[in-house]
């Protein structure tokens, strides 16, 4: 069985009114059925920007991406179709649609896609403690509880890679390690593997394995 997510040799570099920056030198990574994946380093150093190509949402200058053992392809649409069942993103700002209550924002992506998957919804909004708040807007859930709605929409295609960008960035100590543990339960429940990209180390101290992005690249952490 090939990994869930792979790349090689990926570099991406932006240019300003300062010049050429090199964020990323030429990163590798092989990611497993399966397996807890913690990227840290400092704000700056790149880790949105290695996950941003690792979801397809950018492209690098040179290195590839593959998806279960397929090159993403280069038209975006392509890319678009294959992530929604391939790829589930969570960031910062859950980035909910405020006018749709969290049932109808978890069914959202398979709405898009044509599907039904409201009983597949209600289950993952249990699983995240929310069985009771399916017909919750916005205004009436926490920062804690819309990030859980964002984690369980994540997942409602069932895809077999969880990326997470600074998940619980937002939100206080207490509710920071709750979301981080639901999600890791949830992700372990369904075999979906987890990269998750955080300054905060303490948060994945029990990752499979845990990389720090120095000077453009992967390197194993302490």
């Amino acid at each position: 069985m090939p990994a869930v997510l792979e790349c090689s040799d990926l570099r991406r570099s932006y240019t300003t009114g300062r010049g050429r920056i090199d964020v990323l030198r030429g990163v590798d990574l092989v990611v497993e059925p399966g397996e807890v994946i913690a990227v840290l380093g400092p704000s700056g150093s790149g880790k949105s920007t290695l996950l941003h190509l690792l979801a397809g949402l950018d492209t690098a200058d040179e290195g590839e991406v593959r998806w279960s053992g397929r090159t993403i392809a280069h038209t975006q649409s392509d890319v678009a179709r294959r992530r929604a069942s391939h790829v589930g993103l969570v960031f910062q700002h859950h980035y909910l649609l405020a006018e749709l209550s969290a049932l109808e924002n978890v069914t959202l992506p398979a709405r898009i896609q044509g599907r039904r998957a409201e009983a597949e919804a209600r289950e993952l909004l249990a699983a995240m403690g929310l069985g009771e708040r399916g017909d919750a807007h916005l205004h009436a859930l926490s920062g804690g509880e819309r990030q859980r709605v964002a984690v369980a929409r994540a997942m409602v295609l069932r895809p077999p890679v969880l990326l997470a960008d600074e998940p619980t960035g937002s939100l206080d100590r207490a509710s920071a390690r709750e979301v981080y543990a639901l999600l890791r339960e949830l992700a372990r429940e369904r075999d979906a593997a987890v990269v998750v990209v955080t300054h905060d180390e303490g948060l994945v101290a029990d990752a499979d394995r845990r990389l720090r992005l120095d000077d453009g690249v992967l390197r194993p952490s302490a």
